[in-house]
């Protein structure tokens, strides 16, 4: 039976029945080896798998500048929010703080918008993930495998958060033996030390010998940061997941500690292997994808399939996570009446069940506008959400800039993990941010258009938000605890 938490008087939640709850009355069932791999894995994408090749196609060997520009920019972006997170775990993570520190408005708009966009992206993964499963399988249509995929997930998140996190602790775990066993054996094969090995010209003069390092000329390292930015969207899902933590604090200190290395070796370690054992204009990189092309150059037999059963994996969990973090913003949102009540309502096991439901009835409307109409209704719909990461990792920026001061004054010993350089560094984060939308705009085509559809999109959404707030429709701040 589907329970409301209670409030006391302070906005403090009471636990709901059913086993140990967490403050908002989520279940805390989320061990630490389920966070540490939702915090490894959560960088990892499948864009890294499938769109890398085109990245080295559009910049050369320059692209590594764009992964590390895209990297700093991410690593910041976490050490602020990981800052808000380990002082005020919540469901609703940026959303929440955004709240706090800037406005209802501001809680309201970004929240609804990184629900659409992860909602988006579950119709764009089960697609992806049927493509690859019918090829295996012809006799079922594609449309039947993108049914079974979301059907299977969408179950395992109605189980627990639990099941979530043991389905995640797999994906992950997969991707990450699988790009550290990529690097390993690339680097052996670059020092010439890897058994069978059949590609004699691998080694570091790949990144200078078709053309110098700039092939495409310095600018192109902007290009490529337009082309590679969005495969790491999904990094801040940690903060969400840590609130149904035993220890969330410990959670998110570890996770934003370890992103450094994360991204060194999972982006820029994998991707520099791919550009040593082949040369950057290598027709092959974008033909069969940059990971595959370069286990063929050293001999490795069945690399498309293997890459194939990888990429897969990466689908599910982005999947798995996309139907996670969508359902866990929608069950914020209604605690703090910027949703249907019904969101904010916990079951025995500590799920928001009717958050679930509700992300993925959208989830199976925008599968359905992939197939009946991809390149009218989907393509508005994905292109409307395409700088939606950009505006959320804006919004932590300016966000954290306010909440120091409010987690200062009011709880100071919880500031366990503070942004270095403050507050310029975070000046200089929210600079590189606004220079990648901006050169969005200037770039033209699909990229002025993202930036254009989804500033509107965030422009209506932000007036219905003002004008709930001018009618009261939002939940009175003494009632909730807006963390």
């Amino acid at each position: 039976m589907n329970t409301q938490p209670t409030l006391t008087k302070d906005g403090q939640e009471t636990g709901t029945t059913g086993g140990s709850q967490s403050s908002d009355g989520l279940k805390a069932g989320l061990k630490n080896r389920h966070l540490s791999m939702i915090a490894i894995g959560g960088v990892i994408g499948a864009g890294l798998f499938v769109g890398s090749g085109s990245g080295i196609a559009a910049a050369g060997p320059a692209i590594l500048l764009s992964y590390a520009l895209v990297g700093a920019m991410v690593v910041f972006v976490m050490r602020m929010l990981g800052e808000m997170a380990a002082a005020r775990p919540s469901s609703g993570s940026f959303s929440a703080y955004a709240d706090q520190a800037l406005g209802r408005w501001a809680g309201f708009t970004i929240g609804w918008l990184y629900w659409f966009f992860w909602v988006v992206v579950l119709a764009v993964e089960a697609t992806a993930g049927a493509k690859i499963l019918e090829s295996w399988i012809p006799a079922v249509p594609q449309w039947g495998w993108a049914l079974i995929v979301m059907v299977v997930l969408t179950a395992t998140n109605l189980g627990s958060v639990a099941s979530y996190g043991e389905f995640e602790f797999w994906f992950a775990g997969i991707k990450v033996v699988a790009i550290a066993a990529f690097v390993v054996i690339g680097l052996l094969a670059v020092f010439g030390v890897l058994p069978g090995s059949d590609n004699p010209g691998a080694g570091f003069a790949h990144l200078t010998d078709s053309g110098g390092f700039f092939p495409m000329g310095a600018g192109a390292i902007l290009t490529g940061v337009l082309m590679v930015v969005f495969s790491f969207m999904g990094s801040e899902i940690v903060t969400l997941a840590a609130g149904e933590s035993e220890d969330p604090q410990k959670a998110v200190t570890k996770a934003t500690n370890s992103v450094i290395w994360r991204i060194g070796v999972f982006y820029l370690g994998s991707i520099f292997v791919v550009l040593t054992l082949l040369p950057w204009n290598d027709k092959s990189i974008v033909e069969k994808g940059s990971y595959v092309a370069a286990l063929d150059s050293i001999g490795i037999p069945h690399a498309g399939q293997i890459m194939n059963v990888i990429v897969l994996t990466a689908v599910l969990s982005c999947l798995n996570s996309g139907l996670y973090t969508a359902s866990r913003m929608a069950f914020s949102l209604g605690r703090r009446g910027d949703a249907p009540k019904a969101f904010a309502k916990t079951n025995a096991r500590g799920v928001p069940t009717a958050a679930i439901l509700g992300s993925v009835v959208f989830g199976f409307v925008a599968v359905f506008f992939n197939y009946k109409w991809p390149d009218t209704v989907f393509a508005f719909l994905l292109n409307s959400s395409g700088a939606v990461a950009l505006f959320v990792w804006l919004v932590i920026c300016v966000t954290q800039l306010r909440m120091r001061g409010i987690i200062l004054r009011e709880s100071p010993e919880k500031l366990v993990v503070r942004m270095w350089l403050f507050p310029y560094l975070t000046w200089a984060t929210i600079a590189m941010i606004v220079a990648v939308l901006g050169y969005m705009v200037v770039d033209g085509g699909s990229n002025r258009e993202q930036v254009v559809l989804s500033l509107l999109v965030a422009a209506l959404v932000m007036a219905i938000s003002l004008v709930r707030q001018k009618l009261g429709k939002h939940a009175d701040a003494e009632e909730l605890e807006r963390v």
